[in-house]
């Protein structure tokens, strides 16, 4: 069981902190609504990926090319949506905070994310098979509890330390911080699409 749990401690963090759509997506909610809106995008995929778990178990290995790449060709064209989005983001305080808009627009990019995906499908979803088939269900859930705890603690603590920091950036620096926050998203998306091609 402790084989398991350090492996999702060590893959949760990695996916927590690893530059993508989430971690964009916390900065940007956080600097725009607060830390609420960046705690419940942090919470997005204890939502979001039990449906990717399911779908990963049950089919590990059986999905075509073509339809990876058209999950991937989604997710690059949200994440550039994303980037647009926030190029065009108000000042703060110009518009309402909204903790459940956050944690909608979370959900909606985690699903269409394909990073998510293409970790449950090869990584993920063979990792948990296989600790059922090992040890059973006490090592699938500290192998879970380990990912999780680290993906969203880690998610956690970057809203917390931009919200600590929020009143700084106000005004031209704001507006340069999502600036920069949405041209590294469109870049992502690019990869992502090129990636796909």
């Amino acid at each position: 069981m402790l084989e398991y749990l350090v492996k999702g401690l060590v893959l949760g963090f990695a996916a927590g902190v690893m530059p993508g759509p989430m971690l964009g997506l916390v900065i940007r909610e956080t600097l725009q609504h607060g830390r609420r809106a960046g705690y419940s995008v942090a919470l997005a995929p204890l939502i979001t990926d039990a449906p990717i778990i399911l779908a990963a178990l049950l089919i590990v290995g059986a999905l075509p090319g073509w339809g990876a790449r058209a999950l991937g060709l989604a997710g690059g064209g949200f994440i550039i949506w994303m980037g647009l989005d926030a190029l065009r983001a108000p000042a703060p305080g110009d518009t309402p905070s909204s903790a459940w808009g956050s944690l909608w627009r979370a959900m909606l990019t985690n699903w269409l994310n394909p990073h998510p995906w293409l970790f449950w499908l090869p990584v993920g979803g063979p990792l948990l098979a296989a600790a059922w088939r090992e040890r059973g269900p006490a090592t699938v859930a500290a192998f879970l509890l380990g990912f999780y705890g680290l993906l969203v603690g880690s998610k956690v603590v970057l809203a917390e330390v931009v919200g600590r920091s929020r009143r700084f950036l106000q005004g031209r620096a704001y507006r340069w911080v999502m600036r920069g926050s949405g041209l590294l998203l469109i870049a992502l998306g690019l990869a992502v699409l090129i990636e796909q091609l």
